[in-house]
């Protein structure tokens, strides 16, 4: 039987299955023993390895103009940087507060994309990233002193986060998912490259990691990279980058969940978790909702300039 689900509604499912996915990114990255930057290199390299093995994305690639191609390769080292940040801000703090920080993004691509999409800025956006950022202050449950540089860290990377995400809201029409994926990750593992190359020492890149790192390494690049990433690409074609920003902010949720779990943190949630897992579901599933005109369907979003 086939079900005749509208588009905007299959993406938002989509975009929530990735979510799951990358909850896991944030505990992947506290496990493995790697530093950020070699951590990342090697994420990238093996996604990079696996879709450039495929035939469709040479296929895709030759069919993409030169200057899409330059495009996303600019967005590809945006994402590098994003990456890096978002592990140094684990290895600085933890997984629970890199994640968390990524609330802020839906407040960055409120003041962002009315700039790079040229439009106006949307009050209502505005006062949902804001909105979130008690939510999520609440799951976390407070920030030590010491873990202040990760915040910091994390809020940058939160930030990059907004602005790839912005652009490839704005030229992903133009290309199909795999190519874009492979072109993207591609030149973020070519930047982190050169980057090694000119590293002092102190800060190594290139590191062969151990068994263990190995495994998990593959099961970050594949399962919790390649198939989202890929996936994001496909639903962002019939969602806004805020509303696919805002679903993102259930992460830090599964990524706390999971940290228990997985990790056996010894840390019983409290009254504050479960308010803020409210606030942030709320937000989540109420804006999409605001999105819909008068007769129930959802606001055509306008093709990039």
């Amino acid at each position: 039987m086939h079900l005749n689900i509208p588009a905007s509604r299959r993406a938002l499912l989509q975009i929530h299955v990735c979510v799951v996915l990358w909850g896991f990114t944030a505990i992947l990255g506290k496990a493995i023993t790697l530093g950020a930057a070699p951590l990342v290199w090697w994420r990238m390299t093996l996604v990079t390895a696996a879709v450039m093995s495929a035939p469709r994305f040479w296929r895709g690639l030759a069919a993409t103009p030169r200057r899409l191609v330059a495009i996303y390769l600019g967005i590809g080292v945006i994402v590098a940087m994003h990456w890096l940040t978002f592990y140094g801000s684990i290895k600085l703090a933890n997984a629970s507060v890199a994640a968390t920080c990524m609330a802020l993004a839906p407040l960055f691509i409120a003041f962002i994309e009315p700039v790079l999409a040229r439009r106006r800025l949307d009050v209502r956006e505005v006062i949902f990233g804001l909105a979130v950022i008690p939510g999520m202050a609440l799951v976390v449950g407070g920030i030590p002193a010491k873990m202040r540089s990760g915040l910091a860290v994390g809020a940058l990377s939160a930030l990059l986060a907004a602005v790839f995400n912005v652009l490839n809201k704005r030229f992903i029409r133009h290309s199909g998912a795999l190519s874009v994926t492979g072109l993207e990750i591609g030149a973020g593992a070519a930047c982190l490259t050169l980057l090694g190359l000119v590293m002092p020492a102190s800060v190594p890149v290139f590191v062969m990691p151990g068994g263990h790192d190995a495994a998990l390494l593959l099961v970050l690049a594949m399962g919790c990279t390649l198939l989202p990433f890929a996936l994001s690409l496909v639903a962002l074609r019939h969602l806004s980058a805020f509303t696919t920003a805002l679903a993102i902010n259930m992460e830090p949720v599964y990524a706390i969940v999971l940290a228990i779990v997985l990790l056996g943190e010894q840390r019983d949630p409290h009254r504050g978790f479960y308010v803020g897992v409210a606030v942030v579901l709320v937000l989540v599933f109420s804006h999409p909702l605001l999105q819909l005109k008068p007769g129930g369907r959802p606001v055509d979003i306008p093709p990039p300039q």
